[in-house]
This record gives C-alpha cells, structure tokens and sequence, in this order.
C-alpha cells in the first residue's frame, strides 16, 4: 500500500476528492474528464490486471466538471480469481490519498418487471451474496472501525439529487431500487431469479458492493447508478449474451453520462 501511494503522490499533481469507478462498458464518461494523468493498472505497483470485456483498465486523474476526480477505468470482480481484498485495493489506496466520495456504477440484469432495457437504477440499498468479505482479517483501526455501520450505505441525500436531476434534465426512466451482488461469473437460473426477487432486490450483477463496504470502512460518501442490461423473466427466461450487453450499455450510455455530470454539478 506505501508502495503504491508513493507512486501515485510522484504522478499526480492533484489529489482526487471523488472516486468514479465506471463499470461493464461504461469507459467513456471518462472522455469529458480534463485529463491530468493516465495510467494504466499495469504500470501502477501491486494494482490488480483487469481481464473482462468492455473493461479498459486505466486510472485516469483530472477534473470532471471542475472537480477533482479518479477513475477506475474498468474494474476488477471476485470471479476473476481476486480476494475481496484484492480487487478492492485501488479503492482502499485512492481513500488513504484523501478521497472523501465514491461513486459507484455498473451494469446489471433487471429483476424488477417493471423496468425495461435501459433502465438506470440509482442504488437505494443493496444485498451481499458474494462469498468474501474485503473487510475479513485483522483491521487496520487508522483505515477505519472493525465493525463499520451499515444502516444507511448509500447517502440519501445524493439519491434524492439523482431522482431531481434526472427530471430538471429530461432523462427518462430514471429509478431508485436495490441491487444484490452474486460471485458470477454463471449467469442466474430461472430459480435463482426467482429467489432473488423474493429476497427484494431489484437488479442483479458481480461487482459494486466489495468497493463500497470499504468505502464505509475509510468513512467515505457513496452514490451508485446501475445500468439495467435486460430484464429476466424467470417464465420466458432467454440466452444472455455479453455482445448484449454491451450493447444494451452503449444505447443509454448518453442518458447515463448526462446523469453524472449533471450530479456533480451540485458537488
């Protein structure tokens, strides 16, 4: 971790506030950041190798509408082979640089029938079944609490923004709603569709909520949008394609960019 924030303090000469961690397919919000420096991963010591589709793999350090940021160009899964830990050491790192907000976003498979291809959810709550914890071990008590609180994840205040800027902006379809995080990288069944819809989340992927139990462990604010992809019917359930995906994500990736940075705007 020294190692590291060593390095990145010798490259880059503004320290970021926010953390943007842009998921499946959603690299290009980085294309309006005035760039400071971009580095990819594998340049950047003991920073984890991103190997998923639509994933770029660079930091990129500058200012998004006017405001000092970081972006995880690509991020990293548990599927991948990584410890909770370990895909969610830059997180971790750009905290201890002094970052104060995460925001989180991601591609996912719809659970809710009342949201259609393109859907973006602004993250209300979550659930966890991903099987690893990347706070589990010994805490390090001056990153943060060994039993951080996690009644309110996500600031409701920001919620509450996203709702309001998505209608002053004429976006629409436009939710709040819960995502539920499962290992991957199998696609769900029918069954376990079903399950998750009676469990109350909303929309499902493989990624998002190990880099935000660390943002609550280094006390960070934290704002999520998940891109909905496809919606699974557990009673017409259909193939699900990663080339679908992708592009489902560049249909309302405009919609998706307009949102963030009409957000950051009150930031």
């Amino acid at each position: 971790m020294e190692e590291t924030l060593l390095y990145l303090r010798e490259k880059l000469s503004v320290l970021p506030e926010i953390i943007l961690v842009l998921g499946t397919g959603l690299g290009s919000l980085a294309t309006h950041i005035e760039v400071d420096a971009r580095l990819p991963y594998e340049d950047i010591p003991h920073f984890p190798q991103s190997t998923v589709t639509g994933h770029s793999g660079n930091l990129i350090a500058g200012k998004l509408c006017g405001k000092p940021i970081a972006a995880l160009q690509g991020r990293f899964h548990f599927y991948e082979g990584y410890s909770a830990r370990e895909l969610t050491f830059p997180v971790r790192v750009l905290s201890l640089l002094g970052a104060k907000f995460l925001f989180v976003s991601n591609a996912s498979g719809g659970l809710n029938p009342d949201y259609a291809p393109g859907t973006l959810m602004v993250i209300r709550d979550h659930l966890n079944f991903i099987p690893d914890n990347p706070l589990r071990g010994p805490n390090e008590d001056a990153w943060g609490p060994r039993f951080p609180d996690c009644s309110q994840v996500y600031d409701s205040d920001c919620v509450n923004l996203a709702i309001q800027c998505a209608h002053n902006e004429n976006i629409g379809d436009v939710v709040s709603g819960t995502y539920v995080a499962v290992p991957g990288p199998s696609l769900e069944t029918p069954a376990e569709t079903r399950f998750l819809r009676m469990c109350g989340a909303d929309a499902v992927g493989m990624s998002t909520v190990p880099e935000v139990l660390v943002a609550v462990h280094a006390g960070l604010k934290i704002f999520g949008i998940s891109m909905v992809v496809n919606v699974n019917d557990p009673d017409n359930f259909q193939p699900i394609l990663i080339e679908d995906v992708l592009s489902e994500v560049k249909k309302a990736e405009d919609r998706f960019v307009r949102l963030v940075m009409a957000i950051l705007k009150f930031f």
